[in-house]
């Protein structure tokens, strides 16, 4: 029997904010465990939660973007489950009354476009961390985690593969990461998802019985996640079994899922609002000023790098895969334009640079080379006073010392050699130095040309003009 795939998709977003959702204790991630830890968070009897206010405009920016409306009335409930990483008993979430509701993602591109609902995004605390390493038979709690904002997003079950779901996740952290409202780092746990996966006769309108993969923290491991357990279940129906709702953990050693606990109903949390939190008013004016902030997002910066800088589909892709790299490639370009260059002219010299040359030499080169440095040599070498060559090495060159990029060409007499005269003399030792390459290209071996300017280029030092170059070595090689 054929059965058709359906998956929806549960993501947790640690929100970049100084404090936690709930008090003032430090989210910086790696401090030793317990250290980020009060008594509001610890979860100690009489102590009173309040809203990080940062948290709450971060949820509207991020339900702006996903397309959702924002509730002008949300609120607060207990969550209730127990469970040692969990000092209160119960989780601070958002239930009936989440902050943002119904909105939609597009993925895919070139006519395939596909919208995933978004169901709700609502803000909660996060739980403390397990550790089941160390002292033998014996585990720890570490509660720094505890009560860091989180922004939770989940989706309708649209998507019908673990390659669409995967895409959707994708998409999804670049925007978080543009907005930046979360680091998207999936391995430090700053985001994680959870696919809730069925299947169903292929066909039927029905839904199947769904199973909840727990807490995935990269791509790779939530693709193979629920590619083992489309697999796992189709077996299972195959053979006249009954799929059971519960929350399976993914092994990536042993590339599988295992059970982890029955999965529980919203009944079973027995949620109620938190009497120590008031409902949340969002106004009008908040939502507004929320919008005025919301960047370019990377779908519409790559169709603009194509439309109007003329990029390349792929280098416009990898430009805007980091944010802080799209940023820089902007300022770079701006600073070129500064010179009066047209930015269609420096943009696909800058954006080589960035995307190849610069990595190569520096994994951090933003944060070494100022992007109006970059500027700076792209219009010089538009304005032919030094070749590509030059800035390669001038920008190894200002890796190695800082010295700036204007700095050294001065210094090094790096300017282009563009005087007809000066080239003239050394293409004409060029040809007095090779007499057999030039009986060959005026025997009609039009190929050797290339060698003759690599000849002049190395005897200038890389200096001279390209074009100059080659218009004077068609006349004086034409005889």
């Amino acid at each position: 029997m054929a059965y058709d795939v359906v998956i929806g998709l549960e993501a947790h977003a640690q929100l970049l904010t100084a404090s936690k959702m709930f008090c003032g204790c430090s989210t910086v991630f790696g401090a030793a465990p317990n250290t980020q830890t009060c008594p509001v968070c610890l979860g100690m009897p009489g102590v009173l939660p309040v809203i990080n206010q940062k948290a709450v405009e971060f949820a509207i920016r991020t339900g702006l973007a996903l397309n959702c409306t924002i509730a002008p009335m949300n609120r607060f409930a207990r969550k209730n489950y127990f469970y040692p990483d969990l000092p209160k008993g119960y989780q601070i979430s958002q239930y009936e009354l989440p902050i943002c509701q119904d909105g939609w993602v597009e993925i895919g591109e070139n006519g395939t476009a596909k919208r995933i609902r978004i169901r709700r995004a609502h803000l909660e605390e996060d739980a403390g961390k397990n550790l089941h390493t160390g002292i033998a038979d014996a585990s720890h709690v570490d509660l720094n985690r505890a009560g860091t904002p989180l922004l939770e997003i989940v989706t309708e079950p649209d998507m019908r593969s673990p390659d669409e779901a995967v895409a959707y996740l994708k998409k999804l952290r670049d925007i978080l990461v543009y907005l930046e409202v979360c680091d998207g780092n999936m391995e430090e746990g700053s985001l994680r998802c959870e696919p809730n996966l069925s299947l169903r006769q292929a066909g039927s309108k029905e839904l199947g019985t769904k199973v909840e993969l727990k807490n995935i923290n990269s791509f790779k491991f939530a693709k193979a996640a629920m590619e083992y357990e489309i697999k796992r279940q189709t077996k299972v129906l195959s053979e006249g079994g009954k799929i059971v709702q519960e929350t399976r953990l993914w092994d990536p050693e042993k590339g599988e899922t295992a059970p982890m606990r029955s999965k529980e109903e919203a009944h079973d949390y027995r949620y109620f609002p938190d009497p120590d939190l008031v409902p949340l008013r969002i106004t009008t004016e908040m939502v507004e000023e929320a919008r005025k902030t919301l960047p370019e997002l990377p779908e519409a910066m790559r169709k603009s790098l194509v439309d109007d800088f003329g990029l390349t589909d792929y280098t416009a892709g990898v430009l805007t895969a980091d944010p802080v790299v799209a940023k820089y490639f902007l300022q770079s370009v701006n600073t070129a334009q500064l010179s009066g260059v047209p930015k269609t002219d420096v943009s696909r010299d800058i954006a080589n640079w960035i995307t190849v040359d610069l990595p190569g030499m520096a994994k951090d080169f933003w944060t070494r080379i100022p992007a109006s440095e970059i500027g700076e040599l792209s219009a010089l070498k538009r304005n032919g006073e030094i070749s590509g060559t030059i800035v390669k090495t001038v920008l190894e060159e200002r890796l190695k010392t800082g010295k700036s990029a204007i700095e050294i060409v001065k210094s090094k007499g790096l300017t282009q050699v563009s005087d007809e005269g000066a080239l003239e003399k050394m293409i004409d030792e060029v040809m007095a130095k090779n007499p057999q390459q030039l009986t060959q290209y005026r025997s009609g071996k039009e190929q050797v040309f290339g060698f003759f300017v690599g000849q002049v280029m190395k005897a200038s030092g890389g200096k001279a003009n390209p074009a100059k170059v080659n218009e004077l070595l068609k006349r004086k090689l034409a005889g």
